[in-house]
């Protein structure tokens, strides 16, 4: 693990533990985020990951996707495209995500980095010119009601962006409808017309880019010429109910705060964790519900106020983004603190 920000220290030089920090902490085991990076570096090696940073917002933890092979990343905003550029991680960005003011990236490409934007419509590709991006690719729609022009126009859409004078580097599409789905065969059902309708508008489009899949369909979906996975590093509850090979890396450091008959408080709530895909779990126990700043849980053996605790975030998105910092942990020893770089638009 390279280290990227000095190990926090006691005031006497001794080497910080986990258990000294403030909660509710960000926690990241080491030996399991290597290992999720090894594993994906071996089943998408190189140009096949595209990793997507918005699942972690850390350049320390890009860094590392970059040391296992990855040159070429994943963004969600404009804010993200820029930190990993002031960070020299700028070779190969792509917004993967709309936008209708893209002066900031075409500062971005001004000072020297390689920047790619989804599009979808007229606005947005006049939005690239108006901006001063050079490269885009067509944002299609492949099942998930969101972002992405209709299949049939995507050929229209690349010729208009053309004319205008944009390199079009080919075509995206996110089947994130299909990547949390539960049984591994309906995703495998699933993706098959997914994709066939993106190499449809590829077809039209051109460009040496297929961008598409995640971390639930990243050894599924062998159509796309790139994965956008970002969950596999860290992962979440939800993403481990799919039995992929990736260990979860992610917790919250957290202290029981008040024990009640059949019943105790932790510090970590609403605002310390995303609630979107459900409750965290707490390994012996049973969560009850969230609150602001609370988890209430029933614990499976007494615990005391006090007492620390590792809770498992349901989402590993928006959870991280609730925090200024994680801390990368060899059992309870802090090894280093990783800035949340890459929050906020």
């Amino acid at each position: 693990m390279a280290p990227t920000t000095r190990p926090i220290r006691s005031s006497h030089g001794d080497p910080v533990k986990i258990g000294d920090v403030a909660t509710p902490a960000l926690v990241v085991d080491a030996a399991l985020l290597e290992a999720n990076l090894a594993a994906m570096s071996h089943a998408l090696p190189g140009s096949r990951l595209r990793p997507h940073v918005k699942a972690h917002k850390c350049t320390s933890l890009a860094a590392r996707q970059l040391a296992h092979g990855h040159h070429a990343f994943t963004c969600a905003t404009v804010t993200e495209m820029e930190g990993m550029a002031r960070a020299g991680l700028g070779d190969d960005l792509l917004l993967a995500n709309e936008i209708v003011d893209a002066r900031r990236l075409g500062a971005l490409v001004r000072a020297g980095s390689r920047v790619t934007l989804a599009v979808d419509s007229p606005e947005t590709v006049a939005a690239a010119l108006a901006g001063g991006v050079e490269e885009v690719v067509i944002d299609v729609n492949v099942g998930l009601p969101r972002c992405g022009c209709h299949p049939a126009d995507a050929g229209r859409l690349a010729e208009t962006a053309r004319r205008g004078g944009l390199a079009v580097r080919g075509v995206m599409g996110y089947e994130g409808h299909i990547v949390g789905l539960p049984e591994r065969a309906k995703r495998v059902e699933m993706v098959r017309p997914a994709m066939e309708a993106l190499l449809a508008a590829h077809a039209d489009v051109g460009g040496e880019l297929v961008s598409a899949g995640g971390t639930g369909t990243y050894d599924i979906n062998t159509w796309a010429t790139e994965i956008q996975a970002g969950s596999y590093a860290l992962m979440d509850t939800a993403y481990s109910e799919l039995g992929l090979p990736f260990g979860q890396a992610l917790s919250l450091e957290s202290t029981v705060i008040s024990v009640s008959s059949g019943w105790a408080v932790a510090d970590c709530g609403l605002k310390a964790l995303s609630m979107d895909h459900g409750n965290p779990t707490i390994e012996g126990a049973e969560v009850w519900f969230c609150s602001d700043e609370h988890v209430t849980f029933a614990p499976h053996r007494p615990v005391k106020v006090g007492e620390r605790i590792r809770v498992s975030p349901a989402h590993v998105d928006p959870t991280v983004a609730c925090h200024e910092r994680m801390f990368v942990v060899e059992g309870e020893q802090i090894l280093d603190t990783w800035s949340v770089d890459l929050r906020g638009w």
